[in-house]
């Protein structure tokens, strides 16, 4: 049986296939377990840390609720004096010393690195600029849940994709044998590395890695993907990102382009689908349209999955905690 104890979650980079999947059934067991009000106290007893840069709704309260399930302790921590003050080496050093797990949100992957080199004790990434690794297990549970399997399925990313998303999608696909599409203007394709290591890690699974900027690459996708057209700290982009995204907004013509009536929509979230937000109704005022990476009719269509994916964020993010800081969690897959 697998044993993940003590390890930190940075990147799926880390991770096996064997892993990824061992994390996705753990995240089935716990999530039908809460369905019918089981609890393992798989982390009774620890006390965790969450440590956050940016702003959020899922990460935090998935991480929250998703250790008060199993027992544990929980701080939220938005306000501390990491990288001002107090260096992050520092910061790092004492936390060890309190926590027995650090969740990590914000800009450098550098950041997280450190934590859990100076910390002792496992580190979760709940984003980064360069990965959000929760995110994407959340996406592959969502999937395998829908179709009941993933290897050998097509996943269409449109947008930005050389972000955060797009990288930890296509690790994730070449990983457990996805066929990954980024649909994205070539100035937004991701790191020429990346790209070369997974299109050789995809031959070993089974599954491709292709970049294009044609929408005929959307053809006999069995999920099309898509996030915010401009990421936290580079709102000042706004212009520049709507003039080169426009043209890869998720609307019907997209999903009908698929050629799969069955194919279903993800998002991370916060999604712009409406003007019901202030920046959508910014937007909206200068220039003419509030309806940004996807339209609201796709994003409240019937295959549209994204309130699913979300919850599913606390259900993998539970996996990853009991995973490498619970207690004996290989005791409810037996």
């Amino acid at each position: 049986m697998t044993d993940l104890r003590g390890r930190s979650f940075l990147t799926l980079l880390d991770y096996t296939p064997e892993e990824i999947l061992y994390l996705l059934d753990l995240a089935d067991k716990l999530k039908a377990d809460k369905k019918q009000g089981i609890t393992h106290d798989l982390l009774k007893g620890k006390n965790i840390v969450l440590l956050f840069e940016k702003t959020s709704t899922r990460t935090r309260c998935a991480f929250e609720v998703a250790g008060y399930d199993e027992g544990a302790n929980v701080t939220f921590l938005s306000n501390s004096q990491m990288g001002k003050k107090e260096s992050i080496e520092d910061t790092a050093l004492v936390l060890g010393r309190f926590y027995d797990g650090i969740e990590f949100r914000g800009y450098a992957q550098d950041t997280v690195k450190m934590l859990v080199d100076k910390s002792g004790v496992p580190v979760w990434n709940g984003l980064t600029d360069d990965y959000h690794p929760t995110q994407v297990l959340a996406d592959t549970m969502t999937i395998r849940e829908h179709f009941g399997d993933i290897k050998g399925r097509k996943l269409v990313f449109a947008g930005d994709a050389r972000n955060n998303m797009g990288n930890s999608l296509m690790i994730v696909s070449a990983k457990l044998g996805m066929h990954f599409t980024a649909f994205a203007p070539k100035e937004l394709w991701p790191d020429e590395k990346l790209v070369d290591d997974m299109r050789k890690l995809a031959e070993e699974t089974g599954g491709s890695v292709t970049l294009s900027d044609d929408i005929s690459c959307v053809e006999g996708a069995d999920a099309v993907y898509t996030d915010i057209w401009v990421s936290m700290g580079e709102e000042d982009q706004m212009d520049e990102r709507i003039r080169l995204l426009k043209p890869y907004q998720v609307n019907k013509e997209l999903m009908d382009r698929t050629g799969n009536p069955d194919a279903i929509f993800l998002h991370c979230l916060p999604s712009f689908h409406d003007a019901n937000t202030e920046i959508s109704k910014a937007v909206q005022e200068k220039y003419g349209f509030a309806e940004m990476e996807v339209t609201d009719e796709v994003f409240r269509s019937p295959n549209s999955l994204v309130f699913d994916e979300a919850e599913n964020r606390l259900h993998s993010i539970k996996a990853v905690m009991c995973a490498t800081l619970g207690n004996e969690p290989n005791k409810i897959l037996d």
